[in-house]
């Protein structure tokens, strides 16, 4: 299957920092892929990049047909509009040939057509999330990137979510997204990307991680991970390891 996304030896730095080092992989049309790893590992930074939010210190994203729609962790929305009218307005500064089908067409898939006069300000977390979701989808872009996308949202708001991301899978959108739920890559992820540091350390399904850890690993992923990444660390260097030892 051709790619609807490939990443080639992308890196990030901040002065003295290297927040993404040499990072590659490919992304097909209707694949969701899962990026994890902990805290500071570059998740952030990586899909940012993809998305055209920032940009790259060397290598390169190319996208194969369109652009990569975005939807940060943050919501990008104007919580005095009405949802209606965030949609409208991302649609004209997408440039979208009719932007009131598009509008009309995001909130029947969304499944916010019944909220559609509302502030945004009024809805739920998780109607907002949509919301996000829905400006990034507004031109109906081949890639969409979501960063930590069930952040803060309940267990009923997380499966509607879910189902509508997966929705679009099926219909050929390709999907990188970051999250610090593990268990959601298990269970969602046709592939899951481990970052530490900036370093891609594994590319694989869930399943291949889960044979990839140290001996014992059972099928919860999250342990899985975290074992991986204990099997994976640097040791510390002797010198330092003498210089703290004790007395």
């Amino acid at each position: 299957m051709s790619s609807a996304l490939s990443v080639s030896a992308l890196a990030k730095d901040y002065g003295e920092l290297h927040a993404l080092r040499e990072v590659s992989f490919e992304l097909a049309p209707g694949e969701l892929l899962a990026v994890v790893g902990p805290n500071g590992a570059g998740k952030t930074t990586l899909l940012s990049i993809i998305a055209g939010s920032q940009r790259q210190s060397s290598g390169t994203v190319l996208v194969h047909a369109g652009v990569v729609g975005w939807a940060p962790q943050r919501t990008a929305v104007y919580t005095k509009l009405s949802v209606a009218e965030n949609l409208e307005l991302f649609a004209r500064l997408e440039r979208v040939a009719d932007p009131h089908a598009a509008v009309q067409r995001m909130l029947a898939q969304t499944g916010l057509v019944e909220r559609a006069r509302e502030p945004v300000a009024n809805l739920s977390g998780g109607n907002r999330q949509r919301v996000n979701v829905a400006l990034a989808l507004i031109a109906e872009p081949p890639v969409l990137a979501l960063d930590e996308p069930t952040a803060s949202l309940d267990p009923g708001q997380r499966e509607r979510l879910w189902e509508f991301i997966e929705g679009l899978v099926r219909g050929g959108t390709a999907v990188v997204y970051s999250t610090h739920n593990v268990s959601e890559a298990g269970r969602h992820a046709d592939r899951v990307l481990v970052l530490s540091e900036g370093r891609l350390l594994f590319d694989g399904t869930p399943a291949a991680l889960t044979e990839a850890a140290p001996a014992g690993a059972d099928a919860d992923l999250e342990r899985v991970l975290v074992r991986f990444l204990d099997a994976r660390a640097e040791p510390e260097p002797e010198q330092e390891r003498d210089r703290e030892a004790p007395a």
